[in-house]
């Protein structure tokens, strides 16, 4: 009989890469979705934020909680690889514990019931094993690990290191394999995107990149996720909005907009420099600009918190992430004078509601439009209705459309199809297909 076992990933999708090269070192398992059953359980936990935090502690103690007699509990991860030395002492039940440098020895640590911290921040490559999670069509890619950015409120260098940058060539050889696997939909990744080779002495590495992989065949759809302000040229939103194979999407955490916070929050560009590259990607056609922003951090005056409010009201994002500002020891801003929780609250609440807003306009703006989807499968909101993504947006964070009429056509998980857009349901486009692409 095979051993099961059952993970849990949580945070980013960063993170998911390495769950799923952890996988692909655990094949002879099988996989349950079920932590009674298994044999193996293991954790891969975020360690970003304090809601990130508590959510691993939780998903930890319930796994302890769920798990059969003589199973094996791994933790693994950011949070792990943060707090080693606290985690290792206040939750005895964890069997093994590792951290960010041990996802391709995991089957050894499992076979010794042994733990380790290896050092070096582990860095997937064209030769890792990965068992794809999710999508039989789309698959993430991460490019780099570490960022050299001093963000006031990221922790992440501190554990994740200094920028560490793969090969274009490792990278061409991953998409190779992966499109040869199937796969025909791609989502380049890491903590600061557009710094990419930076560290190989290669600043314009992402856009030789992105040259590179429009060259090869099979792949039909791709886009960059994770661009840093200072590291974003206007040669890389042009190199993105010429592309035929990348989409025409921008996703760029400016954080606040206000001059003096973006000083206090070490973000490198001010307003002008920031609002000059925003405008540059909406000025691209069919462009989707993303954007995250946090509110309550250290010395926002009411004024500052204005200033945001105002600007992302008025440009026209079409998605916008809402962080409240989390206190991190390690950080610059850990030991500035502290901001009101419940005014923290607050003021992300505020600014939630004009998210809610900007993403509505932006979905309305699809009306009676021709888009083209993929197809997901069946939808679990109807049997008679399918999901699908619009190959502009993101897997996950960016919605989906819902698909009413096929048209007749005959639809498998995967397939490309134009569509267009009849209806917006609250939060979700319905359309019909057209043809299939």
């Amino acid at each position: 009989m095979s051993k099961k076992l059952h993970l849990i990933s949580l945070g980013c999708n960063k993170n998911l890469v390495d769950s799923e090269v952890m996988l692909g070192r655990l094949r002879e398992y099988e996989i349950t979705g079920d932590p009674e059953d298994a044999d193996v359980i293991i954790v891969n936990t975020c360690g970003f934020i304090e809601a990130a935090k508590a959510e691993s502690i939780e998903a930890i103690l319930a796994a302890h909680q769920a798990r059969k007699e003589d199973s094996l509990l791994v933790v693994s991860g950011c949070l792990s690889e943060r707090y080693k030395e606290e985690l290792t002492k206040e939750i005895p039940e964890v069997d093994i514990f590792t951290g960010v440098g041990d996802y391709e020895r995991i089957d050894e640590l499992i076979s010794l019931k042994q733990s380790s911290f290896t050092p070096q921040v582990y860095l997937a490559n064209e030769n890792s094993p990965r068992v794809i999670t999710g999508s039989k069509y789309h698959a993430y890619v991460k490019l780099s690990e570490g960022c050299n950015q001093a963000c006031s409120f990221c922790a992440i260098p501190t554990f994740k290191g200094k920028l560490k940058s793969r090969s274009i060539d490792s990278v061409i050889a991953e998409v190779q394999n992966l499109i040869s696997q199937g796969f025909k939909d791609f989502s380049f990744i890491s903590q600061d995107t557009s710094s990419f080779g930076r560290d190989l002495g290669n600043p314009n590495a992402l856009i030789d990149l992105i040259k590179q992989v429009e060259l090869l065949p099979g792949i039909k759809s791709a886009r960059i996720l994770y661009l840093y302000p200072s590291t974003t040229t206007f040669e890389l939103i042009d190199a993105i909005a010429s592309s035929p194979v990348f989409e025409t999407y921008y996703d760029m955490p400016i954080q606040h907009i206000s001059d003096k916070m973006l000083k206090v929050m070490k973000r490198g560009f001010g307003r002008e420099k920031t609002v000059e590259l925003l405008n540059y990607m909406r000025s691209k056609e069919g462009s989707f600009v993303r954007t995250a922003v946090i509110a309550g951090h250290p010395q926002e005056s009411e004024a500052d918190f204005n200033e945001l409010k105002e600007f992302i009201k008025g440009f026209g994002f079409d998605r916008i992430t809402v962080f409240e500002y989390s206190n991190e020891e390690n950080t610059s801003a850990f030991n500035m004078e502290q901001i009101d929780e419940e005014l923290i609250s607050e003021r992300a609440t505020i600014l939630g509601e004009i998210a809610k807003e900007a993403m509505q306009k932006s979905l309305n703006a699809m009306l009676n439009r021709e888009i083209r989807v993929m197809i997901d499968g069946e939808s679990s909101e109807h049997e008679f209705l399918l999901t699908s993504r619009p190959s502009l947006w993101a897997p996950e964070i960016d919605g989906e459309v819902l698909i009413n009429d096929t048209n007749g056509f005959a639809v498998n998980h995967g397939d490309y199809f134009m569509a267009k857009v009849t209806q917006i349901a609250g939060f979700t486009p319905l359309a019909t297909l057209l043809k299939k692409v």
